[in-house]
């Protein structure tokens, strides 16, 4: 009888914690935290800078304590006295790709970084993790907030920056949150903004399975207005005054398109309905980036906007890998003896982890192959589902589920099964 009792009480606790009631600690409304990550390959440091508080949370009110996507790092909320964890999210950040490049072996940096937690009604202790390409902690920070605190300053209340609805989720407090905001675009220029927006949500809805699950994201344009027109180019020597201050070049990379200024960008959006952010650039050179829990930033006016911003949704939503090399070139992302956490790549380490249950053999570890994609037949329902190099900036090493994906080429129309399933999992474990 006391057996039972104890299981009893056990699946009663963990029924508890799933089912966590969001009104018991948090209100309705957003904390954010501003922190600054930096240091170098060999020691990284987190120090906060600021709190604010946001009217209104868009983020999520249920399984607040599980992590879908595990990422490079990790948000911890814990209530103060029971030290209960009561909300986690997780995240990569720019600041973590630079410190696998050689400048950061001689230099050291500092990044911004921002972060949106539910707002607490009692105290708490936020815990912030990062991990490097091994999946271990490298650097931690324990800060305590009490909700009271006078110094947290109250923004979005007021001079909200102007937003279109461009969709409304069919349960507005069950959706995914999405904003899209203007870079690079002037008031004169707003109207091609609205124009490009429409355009990116079109692609993003074309693709499976956000197409079936399309009214479950409620979507905003929020109209950021910019000194100049467009976003620069030190390549070409080109600096404009921009809304976010976004750039190509960044780490060297001619075509990689970021912002660097996450506290301007969230500045902007503070008072308006997001949680996941579409940053779009008025340029038509090509270029963009994802990061998983932070921002998805795309040009606009070049003939792969619409491949390239869906594409890079699937880093900042999904957490999904690049599956491609680059030529000859080795990136050492993803050390071979070690599972990457992203779910559309492999080193076959932990195969079983990954898609192995939706490949043909469902005992064995599929024989890496490279894909086969030159052949005028080789099309979709020829493929199957396998390990495929190259993949995650590796020759060899790491692998792919397909053939061919949205995540490797622009080419292709679509996500490969793993991927669609990867998102549908998302969606449900934000919506359902």
């Amino acid at each position: 009888m006391r057996k039972i009792t104890t299981l009893i009480l056990f699946a009663f606790c963990c029924l508890t914690a799933f089912t966590q009631d969001f009104n018991q600690h948090f209100t309705d409304a957003t904390l954010r935290i501003d922190y600054s990550f930096s240091g170098n390959a060999e020691k990284q440091y987190i120090a906060v800078d600021e709190l604010c508080r946001i009217p209104r949370w868009y983020g999520k009110t249920k399984r607040l304590s599980e992590l879908p996507v595990e990422g490079n790092g990790q948000i911890t909320v814990r209530h103060h006295r029971t030290k209960e964890v009561i909300y986690r999210n997780s995240f990569s950040t720019l600041f973590q790709e630079w410190i696998t490049y050689d400048e950061a072996k001689t230099k050291t940096r500092s990044f911004e970084n921002v972060f949106l937690v539910p707002y607490p009604k009692d105290t708490v202790d936020v815990t912030v993790d990062l991990r490097n390409n091994r999946r271990e902690i490298t650097a931690s920070l324990t800060h305590t907030v009490v909700p009271t605190d006078i110094l947290i300053r109250k923004i979005g209340e007021r001079k909200i920056t102007p937003y279109e609805t461009l969709q409304q989720a069919a349960d507005t407090a069950r959706c995914i949150h999405i904003a899209y905001i203007a870079e690079g675009y002037t008031e004169a220029e707003m109207p091609i903004f609205i124009k490009d927006c429409k355009i990116a949500v079109e692609a993003m809805f074309a693709h499976e399975p956000f197409k079936s699950v399309r009214n479950r994201f409620n979507i905003v344009a929020v109209k950021a207005p910019s000194v100049d027109s467009g976003t620069s180019e030190p390549t070409l020597g080109v600096w404009k005054n921009t809304a976010l201050h976004s750039n190509f070049d960044t780490f060297y990379s001619n075509r990689y398109l970021t912002t660097l200024h996450l506290k301007d960008l969230h500045n902007w959006l503070a008072g308006t309905p997001y949680e996941h952010i579409i940053v779009l650039v008025n340029t038509d050179s090509y270029g963009g980036g994802g990061i998983l829990n932070s921002y998805n930033l795309s040009m606009t006016h070049h003939p792969y906007f619409k491949p390239v911003v869906v594409h890079e949704f699937g880093h900042s939503f999904a957490g999904l890998g690049d599956e491609y090399a680059y030529g000859a070139e080795e990136l050492n992302m993803y050390p071979h003896d070690i599972e990457p956490w992203e779910p559309n790549l492999t080193t076959l380490v932990d195969f079983k982890s990954k898609w192995k249950d939706m490949t043909e053999s469902k005992t064995a570890v599929p024989t890496p192959q490279p894909a086969d994609l030159d052949k005028p037949g080789a099309k979709y329902a020829k493929w199957k589902i396998g390990a495929y190099s190259p993949a995650g900036y590796s020759q060899k090493g790491v692998y792919r589920p397909y053939p061919d994906c949205r995540m490797r080429t622009n080419s292709n129309p679509e996500f490969c099964p793993v991927c669609q399933r990867a998102i549908k999992r998302l969606v449900d474990f934000y919506t359902e």
